[in-house]
């Protein structure tokens, strides 16, 4: 067995590395641009639904009251009429994304945690290299990706979407696989 506290530093050397990564694949490369197109008449769109003053918060349209409201057929009706949709508000303005960044390594650090915990309770110091990396990276890989399939599958988020976000998981994973198998404790 191997203790956290013999980890930090692929802990976080792991999380940093991550970080930086994204970064230059979220902002360096084109890889991301078509994840969300504009809705046509975007300024329309927004004039028209800028004096219900929505508050931040997800929302779904149309939304039954209830099961039986969702089996009526004023209900159905809407529901052809169109749009559906689920909505996600954000507040006006800029988006800071100091804070946003933050909590990004925070999630880093926490995927890196449970990598190494689990690895540790597998593991003694001195594990061969490809045995931390399967292990790590196989978490790791749940971490960053495996969640973001359940948005495709219950609200429509474009496949697309997903599968690039899963491949950047699985870099991800890959990268912090590798930092805790060159760390790994002898």
């Amino acid at each position: 067995m191997t203790t956290l506290d013999m980890l930090w530093l692929p802990i976080l050397l792991s999380s940093v590395i991550v970080f930086v990564v994204s970064s230059i694949i979220h902002m360096a490369m084109p890889w991301h641009k078509s994840d969300y197109p504009p809705v046509p008449n975007q300024d329309q769109l927004m004039d028209a639904l800028r004096p219900f003053a929505i508050p931040p918060g997800d929302y779904m349209v149309p939304r039954p009251s209830d099961r039986q409201d969702m089996r009526s057929p004023e209900f159905t009706e809407k529901l052809k009429k169109g749009p559906v949709m689920m909505l996600t508000v954000w507040p006006n303005g800029p988006t800071p994304m100091g804070m946003n960044l933050i909590l990004w390594f925070l999630y880093a650090v926490i995927v890196g945690l449970f990598a190494a915990y689990v690895t540790g309770r597998a593991l003694s110091a001195g594990a061969n290299y490809l045995h931390v990396f399967r292990f790590v990276g196989t978490v790791a890989f749940m971490g960053y990706s495996v969640a973001l399939w359940q948005m495709s599958i219950w609200y429509r988020r474009a496949w697309s979407t997903t599968i690039k976000a899963t491949i950047d998981g699985l870099i991800y994973a890959l990268l912090t696989a590798g930092t805790f198998g060159w760390l790994w404790p002898r």
